[in-house]
């Protein structure tokens, strides 16, 4: 069964009402350029409360390895995200994690060097000049439907919702869908019916 990663999560009112629809994953953004930024101590009282069955993502932009060791190991993260331009070379420094890369898929030139990454799990989401996710819009899913990536997780984002994604996993098949912003009332706060609604598409 595709597994469900709710992203940008920002209060523990929203991670409360969303726990209750059983995600697979819960994503916090610990980058300051966003509009879903959130700090280590806001999330701390969260993912304290969240349980083992839900699997806790930070989500990183161009961090500095300090930080997000700091991040991850204060919080004990099942696996971060990486959302920028890191390296094959940097992810490579975290192999006591799982690491999920994120690509910007532009066009099919986009895809050149992914399957050098030593990354648990990669992350497909749409290209917007100057934005590294949560931009809401999709790219064209052919470019990656035939794509292999032998022993690693795929994560299909970008602008997904109820009432494309059923369409989106049949083209890709992911093994999981991501979603943030089709799912909000407004940036890093979520609408719990929309949420119900994706989470109930993904998985009838």
């Amino acid at each position: 069964m595709v597994k469900v990663k709710i992203c940008g999560i920002t209060s523990l009112q929203d991670a409360a009402a969303i726990l209750k629809l059983k995600p697979d994953a819960l994503g916090f953004v610990f980058y300051k350029n966003s509009p879903r930024y959130i700090t280590f101590p806001k999330a701390k009282i969260i993912i304290d409360r969240l349980p083992s069955s839900v699997k806790r993502v930070g989500v990183f932009v161009n961090d500095e390895e300090r930080n997000i060791r700091f991040i991850a190991g204060g919080l004990k993260l099942d696996m971060l995200q990486f959302h920028g331009s890191e390296s094959a070379e940097f992810c490579g420094r975290f192999r006591d994690y799982r690491i999920v890369k994120a690509l910007r898929v532009k066009d099919k030139h986009s895809l050149q060097g992914i399957k050098t990454y030593p990354v648990w799990g990669v992350m497909f989401d749409a290209y917007k000049k100057n934005f590294f996710g949560g931009t809401g819009t999709q790219f064209n899913w052919n470019l990656i439907k035939d794509i292999k990536l032998t022993g690693k997780e795929i994560f299909l984002s970008g602008g997904l919702s109820a009432g494309d994604v059923k369409a989106a996993i049949s083209l890709v098949r992911p093994d999981w869908v991501d979603v943030s912003s089709s799912v909000e009332i407004r940036p890093g706060k979520k609408d719990y019916r929309l949420v119900k609604e994706f989470i109930e598409a993904v998985r009838k």
